[in-house]
C-alpha cells in the first residue's frame, strides 16, 4: 500500500464510521498514533531496500513525511468534529463536564488582533474575521456596498502583511467608490437613517489611514516609528470599518425578520441582533487567579459577543433569553480541551434548561426545554424560505452547501446537541477554538451540522486561557434586548 492509498483509505474509514465519539476514545488514540508510525516505518524501510541512492531516499522520505502530516491533519478534523458530536449525557459521564475587583487593563491593538490570526497559514485564504463574517450575514443585497466592504477589508489584510503600497491603493479605491457609488448605496438605506452623513464621516478616518500608511513607508522597516505609524493606520481602518457596518445595518429593511415556521411560535425568538457580554474569573482550583493573554495577566476575562437573530432566530432567541434570566451567571466552564470551550450544563440531573417545552419539539429526559436544529444556508438567504430546521444539510441532501455564518473564526459560537438527535439542544453551547488545519472552513463537519449563532468580537483571545472550572461571574445583554420576542 502506498502512503497516498493509506491516506485515502483512512479518509474513507473515518467517513464510514461517522466520526463517532468511540473513534476518539483514549484507548483508540494511542492505537491510531501507532498505526501511523508503523506504516511510516515500514514504508521507510521498503524505500531503503529498493533504492540505495541517499538523496533519492531523503527526497522520498520528506514527501512521505508531508503526506503523513496531511493524514494527521485529517485525523485532527475527525477529532475536532467527533468531540463536538457527543451527547451531553456522555460528556458528563466521561468527566468532561466539571461542576463545581478591579477592571482589567486595556488590551493593546496587537493583542486584540491576535485572536483573528489563531488559524495556521494553510487556511490563510479563509475569512477568519468575525466582524467581516457578521457583515456578510446581514440580510442586504446592495452590490455596491458589498464591493466597498471588500475594498475596506482588503486594506486591513494588506496592513497586516505590510503591503503598504497596496493598502494605500485601497484607500484611494475606497474614496473613489464612495464618490461614484454613494447615491446607489444611500438609496438602499432606510428612511430613518442619514446614510449620507455616515458616508461623509468616513472621510476623516480615510485621510488618517492614508497618512498612517505614508508615514510607515517613510520609516525604517522594524523601527518604532514604523510600528507607531502602522498602529495609527490600523486604528483608522477600524473606524472606517465600523462606519461601514453602520452603513450596512441601515440597509436592513424596516421591520425585517427571518421567516420561522409557526411550529416554533412557543419558543423565544431573536428578531435582529443582540450584544452579550460575559465576564469570567479563574476557578477556585486554578493554578493562577490571572488570565494569561500573550504574556500579559488580567484579573478577569471579558468577552463581547454578537448574537445573530437574522441567521439563527430560534437558537439566538433561546440563548439571549437564558442570558437575561441569569441562567449562565456563576456557572463553571465545563469543557476546555483545545478544540472548544463549552458550558451550559446546570447542576443537578438535567443537562439543560428545565422549562415548559415546545409542543413541536418536546422535552428532554429530565424536563429540559429543547430547541430544533437550525441551519441557515447562503443559497436561501435572505429570502422567504428561512432556515433549515430539524435536519442537517447532509440528511437533507444539500451536503457541501455554504452556511451564512461559518465556523471559520476563533470564538465562533455553536449550539451543542446529541450526535444522532438534531432537536436535542437545550442550553449548552461552545466557543470554537478555530484552527484551519483541524477545522477547515467549508470542509469540516461543523458547518451544516451545528448552528453557528454568533461570534466573539472582542476579547476572543481570552479563550486560550479559559479552563475547566473557571466561572462566568456575569452574563448580560448590553444591546438589542428589545429584539427578543417571547412566546
Amino acid at each position: 500500500m502506498t502512503m497516498t492509498t493509506f491516506i485515502v483509505a483512512l479518509s474513507m474509514l473515518l467517513l464510514n464510521h461517522n466520526i463517532s465519539q468511540a473513534f476518539v476514545s483514549p484507548s483508540v488514540r494511542p492505537a491510531m498514533t501507532e498505526l501511523f508510525a508503523n506504516h511510516h516505518h515500514h514504508h521507510h524501510q521498503q524505500q531503503q531496500h529498493d533504492d540505495n541512492d541517499d538523496n533519492h531516499n531523503n527526497n522520498n522520505n520528506n514527501n512521505n513525511n508531508n503526506l503523513l502530516d496531511q493524514a494527521k491533519n485529517l485525523v485532527g478534523v475527525a477529532l475536532t468534529s467527533s468531540l463536538i458530536w457527543a451527547s451531553p449525557a456522555l460528556l458528563v459521564g466521561s468527566g468532561l463536564f466539571m461542576q463545581s475587583s478591579s477592571s482589567p487593563p486595556p488590551l493593546p491593538l496587537q493583542v486584540v488582533a491576535l485572536a483573528k490570526e489563531k488559524a495556521s497559514g494553510s487556511g490563510s485564504r479563509v475569512n477568519k474575521d468575525a466582524d467581516s463574517l457578521l457583515r456578510y450575514g446581514l440580510p442586504i443585497t446592495n452590490k455596491e456596498v458589498r464591493q466597498l466592504q471588500s475594498t475596506i477589508e482588503t486594506i486591513n489584510i494588506d496592513l497586516g502583511s505590510k503591503r503598504k503600497a497596496a493598502a494605500l491603493d485601497g484607500v484611494k479605491k475606497t474614496k473613489s467608490q464612495l464618490t461614484q457609488k454613494s447615491s446607489s448605496m444611500t438609496k438602499a438605506c432606510r428612511s430613518d437613517v442619514n446614510c449620507d452623513q455616515i458616508i461623509a464621516d468616513m472621510d476623516g478616518p480615510l485621510s488618517d489611514l492614508a497618512a498612517g500608511i505614508a508615514a510607515s513607508q517613510d520609516a525604517f522597516t522594524g523601527s518604532e516609528q514604523e510600528r507607531t505609524a502602522l498602529d495609527k493606520a490600523y486604528a483608522a481602518q477600524q473606524k472606517v470599518a465600523s462606519l461601514l457596518t453602520k452603513l450596512q445595518e441601515a440597509m436592513v429593511p424596516a421591520g425585517y425578520k427571518t421567516t420561522v415556521p409557526s411550529d416554533y411560535n412557543d419558543l423565544p425568538q431573536l428578531q435582529g441582533r443582540a450584544t452579550v457580554e460575559f465576564v469570567l474569573k479563574k476557578g477556585a482550583n486554578a493554578e493562577s487567579n490571572q488570565f494569561d493573554v500573550n504574556g500579559v495577566n488580567y484579573p478577569e476575562a471579558k468577552m463581547t459577543m454578537i448574537i445573530d437573530g437574522y441567521v439563527a432566530p430560534v437558537t439566538g432567541g433561546n440563548f439571549v433569553e437564558l442570558v437575561q434570566k441569569g441562567f449562565y451567571n456563576n456557572m463553571a466552564i465545563q469543557r476546555s480541551d483545545g478544540f472548544v470551550v463549552q458550558t451550559g450544563d446546570p447542576e443537578g440531573e438535567a443537562v439543560g434548561y428545565v422549562a415548559t417545552p415546545s409542543k413541536s419539539v418536546g422535552a428532554g429526559p429530565k424536563g429540559e426545554r429543547l430547541i430544533p436544529l437550525e441551519i441557515m444556508l447562503s443559497k436561501d438567504y435572505p429570502g422567504e424560505e428561512g432556515a433549515l430546521y430539524e435536519t442537517t444539510i447532509d440528511d437533507d441532501g444539500r451536503g457541501g452547501e455554504a452556511t451564512v455564518l461559518p465556523f471559520s473564526s476563533y470564538g465562533a459560537m455553536g449550539w451543542a446537541r446529541e450526535e444522532y438527535s438534531p432537536n436535542s439542544g437545550s442550553s449548552q453551547f461552545f466557543w470554537l477554538l478555530f484552527d484551519s488545519d483541524l477545522t477547515p472552513a467549508g470542509k469540516n463537519l461543523l458547518d451544516g451540522n451545528y448552528p453557528c449563532f454568533g461570534y466573539v468580537v472582542k476579547g476572543a483571545d481570552f479563550l486560550s486561557d479559559i479552563k475547566e472550572g473557571d466561572v462566568i461571574t456575569s452574563a448580560k445583554v448590553t444591546q438589542g434586548a428589545q429584539n427578543l420576542k417571547l412566546p
